[in-house]
């Protein structure tokens, strides 16, 4: 089954960025529109998708938990499959959306059908329970990779991040005082613009590191 895409940018860029959503809503959030217009400012198109349970949301109303990230992958290698022909992509999304696509960039990587990696809020862990950490398979991830995080993520502050052993693939960008959608508090000095715009810029610097 081939995913419907939502593309955004010009269709001729070099850089392109198949982006999932996070568990509890859909590809048309304000977070995922905001990063799909700054990427298209700076020459990247974006392919949004859903997973057909939040598909199935959308189109029923009833909100059914989403099933473990586990058992989306092979969603997420269809949609790969149907991302327009082109330079290969880079793969990624926002909280479980990139967590899925994490589970699969090594695969796909030595395959030769993607780029690299770039998740949006990366879920290392519940909040408030860093005991269930999500990182075994970042240990040994071969795939470029770039994770953009808030300081001060509920699933993942940049002091706990530190202390973890990854693999040296996996590139970050930390935003100020941000927390899962990168938003810092209004007292830290900085802006929820400035933090989406930072995180733009480094995602096209790391796509333009790739070659």
């Amino acid at each position: 089954m081939r995913s419907k895409l939502l593309a955004a940018g010009p269709a001729s860029a070099r850089t392109r960025y198949l982006f999932s959503h996070g568990a509890g809503a859909g590809m048309e959030t304000p977070f995922m529109q905001a990063f799909a217009d700054l990427l298209a400012e700076r020459g990247v198109v974006t392919f949004r998708f859903e997973f057909a349970y939040m598909a199935a949301r959308r189109e029923t109303g009833a909100k059914k938990p989403p099933p473990r990230a586990e058992r989306l992958s092979d969603e997420y290698r269809a949609a790969v499959a149907s991302v327009p022909q082109g330079p290969r992509p880079l793969i990624g999304g926002k909280s479980m959306g990139g967590r899925v696509a994490s589970l699969v960039a090594d695969e796909l990587y030595a395959q030769g059908l993607i780029a690299g990696l770039v998740c949006l809020g990366y879920p290392f862990h519940p909040p408030k329970k860093p005991e269930q950490l999500r990182t075994a398979h970042l240990e040994g991830l071969k795939c470029p990779a770039l994770i953009v995080q808030g300081d001060r993520d509920p699933f993942g502050s940049r002091g706990e991040i530190e202390e973890m052993t990854l693999s040296p693939a996996i590139r970050f960008h930390w935003a100020d005082d941000g927390d899962h959608d990168l938003g810092p508090r209004g007292s830290s000095g900085h802006t929820r613009k400035g933090n989406l715009a930072a995180a733009a810029d480094a995602i096209v610097d790391f796509a333009n590191s790739l070659g």
